[in-house]
């Protein structure tokens, strides 16, 4: 691991969700840089006595290459902690597109995803057989603009089970666009089931569950602004659905 840097995706809080690989990149890492807003500080607790440590909520890309690049000509390992899975708004590209420029090393490793925490809390499958086979991951329009194609009131006409980040802020705008459709197409309906789950897998988590119609004043009522995932669909409340084909008696054993 020397001289090298090791994206760790540290799973959505809770530290016993952490890859036996992420343990492993933290436990031997001679840098620390991890995403202090997000990241449960726990999932750190097994580091090198003399490890240096960074919360990068404080610092802008440039100084956090800066402390890469610093420690790579020391020959150190650096672990760069990112919640969840990195690749989902993780902000990797960015830091790798500099590490390649600079020759560095670099490996990801995975980490379970807040989406996922999310479903099993909620003890929801997003993928029920003729009820949803797609799951969309998105978040709203913000500080960062998306491509209009992707509007939530474009990807709801889908009527696809939706996990949606940063979104809870703006909880009136994000139902809006859900149910408003686009292009002649519906959105969901106001009867359609959603759910809002602050800190998925934390001790203090919160679940909300609604409809369309209810969620926003549910979610004022308890004061949720941010770290929360939005889940829309009707997965969440499907009633008698059909079994799926994997465990039918007549299905060929090669498909399970």
């Amino acid at each position: 691991m020397k001289g090298k840097v090791i994206f760790v995706g540290a799973g959505p809080g809770n530290p016993k969700l952490l890859t036996i690989g992420g343990y492993q990149a933290i436990e031997n890492a001679d840098i620390i840089i991890y995403a202090g807003s997000l990241v449960n500080p726990e999932v750190l607790n097994h580091r090198k006595d003399d490890s240096e440590v960074y919360n990068s909520a404080s610092l802008d890309l440039n100084e956090i290459i800066a402390i890469i690049e610093e420690g790579i000509a020391n020959n150190k390992s650096i672990a760069r902690v990112h919640t969840g899975d990195p690749s989902i708004y993780g902000a990797i590209g960015e830091q790798i597109r500099e590490l390649k420029k600079r020759n560095i090393e670099y490996e990801i490793i995975p980490g379970v995803s807040s989406v996922f925490a999310t479903a099993a809390t909620l003890e929801a499958e997003l993928t029920l057989p003729e009820i949803s086979q797609t799951v969309i991951i998105t978040r709203p329009e913000g500080r960062t603009p998306k491509p209009k194609e992707e509007s939530l009131a474009s990807l709801a006409t889908h009527q696809a089970t939706m996990c949606i980040f940063l979104g809870i802020g703006m909880i009136d705008k994000v139902v809006k666009e859900l149910k408003e459709g686009h292009n002649g197409k519906e959105g969901y309906n106001d009867d359609t089931p959603i759910a809002v789950v602050r800190k998925a897998s934390w001790e203090d988590e919160l679940i909300i569950r609604g409809t369309l119609s209810t969620i926003a004043e549910k979610v004022k009522e308890a004061n949720i602004t941010k770290t929360a995932m939005i889940v829309v669909g009707d997965v969440l409340n499907p009633g008698e659905f059909q079994a799926s084909k994997l465990y039918d008696p007549n299905f060929k054993h090669e498909y399970r």
